[in-house]
């Protein structure tokens, strides 16, 4: 075999290889089953635009009739949707706040795109700011965001680029990437050397970002808006001590974290403490009027 043709096979391989992961990596879309009417909650269906020409739905969940209100964007996880998130949004707009819930590209009922990523997540959580600012609903210099899981560690990506945001709240985000990746790969039985690694290497260069500059134990250290973390003790998808992690790495005393029990996914949990989630948000806002951290 002639060293062309063994280049040639090789090249072959890893394009082969290549597409594999990312079929192996997609998120899964899983649709709404139900409207807002039929959930019984006052608000609009919304398209929103994002980047890459692409649309997000959205709902629309207005705290005052009457005047504008601040607004919380909700993100969900991976391979969620925004629907799943209603448990944590019913109680902020009861309190009065306006709410936006979204699905990312390429979940629920937004447009498709090449892929996901988290920093796609914070690409179209950025976008849904700039919309939301545009909205009769909103106060716009009061706006915080919500996430969970790969959405948490998005509204902290997001918010350490901007500093127009009163507040965000992340739930069960993860420590970094890689590492998360790679007890993924380690539940899958897939050996870190050699097809671990290079899957590795591969996804930073595929999502154009290295995981050291997105990964939450870093984004952390430049968000200047107050922070609530928020983790389940006895999650077995992102232990509780990626929470401990980042919150170590915190440039000060404006981002706190709470540890509760439950889950990964811990809807339950995460409503009976709406309470605190509430509290927090109003505190955030009333900072914006001080112009410092709460």
């Amino acid at each position: 075999m002639t060293a062309a043709l063994l280049l040639a096979s090789a090249l072959a391989f890893l394009a082969g290889l290549n597409l594999l992961i990312r079929f192996g990596l997609r998120a899964p879309c899983v649709l709404e089953t139900a409207s807002l009417a039929q959930h019984g909650l006052a608000g609009r269906e919304v398209r929103l635009p994002t980047v890459r020409g692409r649309k997000l739905l959205g709902w629309l969940l207005p705290g005052d009739a009457d005047k504008p209100a601040p607004g919380v964007i909700v993100l969900h996880g991976w391979g969620a949707n925004l629907e799943m998130m209603l448990p944590l949004a019913r109680p902020i707009q009861a309190a009065g706040l306006t709410v936006l819930l979204i699905d990312a590209r390429n979940h629920g009922g937004s447009d498709g795109d090449t892929f996901s990523s988290m920093p796609r997540f914070a690409e179209d959580l950025d976008a849904a700011v700039a919309w939301l600012k545009t909205q009769p609903e909103v106060t716009p210099e009061k706006i915080a965001l919500v996430g969970h899981s790969v959405g948490a560690a998005a509204v902290l990506l997001s918010a350490s680029r901007r500093d127009d945001l009163a507040g965000v709240i992340s739930l069960a985000a993860f420590a970094h990437p890689e590492t998360m990746m790679r007890r993924w790969l380690a539940g899958k039985g897939i050996p870190y050397i050699p097809l671990g690694w290079y899957v590795l290497r591969y996804v930073q260069y595929a999502i154009g970002h290295r995981f050291a500059v997105i990964a939450p134990i870093n984004t952390i250290a430049r968000v200047k808006c107050p922070v609530l973390l928020m983790h389940g003790s006895e999650d077995s998808t992102v232990p509780v001590g990626d929470a401990h992690a980042i919150h170590a790495r915190r440039p000060g005393d404006w981002i706190s974290l709470r540890v509760l029990p439950g889950e990964h996914d811990a809807g339950d949990e995460l409503e009976q403490h709406s309470g605190e989630l509430i509290a927090f948000l109003n505190q955030a806002f009333a900072s914006t009027d001080k112009g410092t951290p709460a």
